[in-house]
């Protein structure tokens, strides 16, 4: 079973998980296979069969297993929110690759009721020099400890950990935190500034640009392979015979869609534009 809580009698391998498509509408589990796809150019690249559930724990041997097959990696890397941690941050620095990951709370940020939230650490000031954040109040947080975590991959991380100097006879304490003694608050520099990075990256015109793409192209070819292809269901078993059936279902894909890209003479390009909006 490895590192899993779960597997299937019928196919030792596989994971139990939630599906998209539920008929019964009861949350049924049933075994199942993470499926990872890299796309450049409208055509699938690279292929990842994981039994793990979730995406961040995907991303390093995705681009470690393209690596090696490919024979070189790829300079700009863009992922959805769901593949974001520091650890991958971290990898692709060491790799000399750019991160394109939108933030987890990339939609918070643009809520009204989180830009008013006094109890964030993205509405307080921060002195990078002395290393304290200021509270709505105008009182300081300052560190007091550091907490060192392990992640399920072995990943470890520094956290410090920030409380306010006083919190009391404060009005708006409540709206700020639910501790009876003084507001404490957990941060990973490392995380912050590497997620700060990315974020710069994905705003920028190019960042929009790679990003509209990803979401064309990667869910693109899932869409096609899914609705078109009609296929929601593996007819192997096991993670390598699950992997080849699936690279086997993407060169058909590619095919197709070098035959569609002849025939529209769009073989050069690589990237869809952004439409301007009106």
């Amino acid at each position: 079973m490895s590192k899993r809580n779960s597997y299937s009698k019928t196919d030792p391998d596989a994971t139990f998980m939630h599906m998209k498509v539920d008929h019964m509408r009861n949350g049924q589990l049933k075994p199942a296979y993470n499926v990872q796809i890299a796309v450049e150019s409208e055509y699938v690249t690279g292929v990842g069969i994981f039994d793990d559930r979730n995406d961040i724990a995907t991303l390093i041997p995705m681009l470690n297993n393209m690596k090696e097959k490919l024979g070189h990696k790829y300079l700009n890397v863009i992922a959805d929110s769901g593949y974001e941690s520091e650890e991958n941050y971290l990898y692709l620095e060491a790799n000399e690759q750019i991160p394109y990951i939108k933030p987890q709370t990339y939609e918070k940020w643009k809520k009204r009721n989180f830009k008013n939230d006094i109890s964030k650490r993205e509405n307080m000031r921060y002195d990078a020099e002395s290393d304290f954040y200021i509270c709505h109040n105008n009182r300081k947080l300052i560190p007091t400890s550091i907490i060192h975590r392990t992640s399920a991959s072995g990943y470890k991380s520094e956290v410090t950990v920030y409380e306010c100097e006083n919190c009391d006879n404060y009005i708006h304490k409540i709206k700020c935190t639910k501790a009876k003694g003084n507001r404490k608050m957990q941060v990973s520099k490392v995380f912050v500034k590497k997620r700060e990075i990315s974020y710069k990256n994905i705003t920028t015109e190019f960042g929009i640009k790679l990003r509209i793409n990803r979401s064309i192209q990667v869910e693109g070819a899932f869409g096609i392979l899914k609705s078109d292809y009609e296929f929601n269901r593996f007819l192997t078993r096991g993670k390598n015979s699950v992997k080849t059936e699936f690279i086997l279902l993407c060169f058909g894909y590619n095919i197709n869609k070098l035959h569609s890209k002849i025939q529209n003479e769009r073989t050069q390009n690589h990237l869809h534009e952004s439409k301007p909006i009106a």
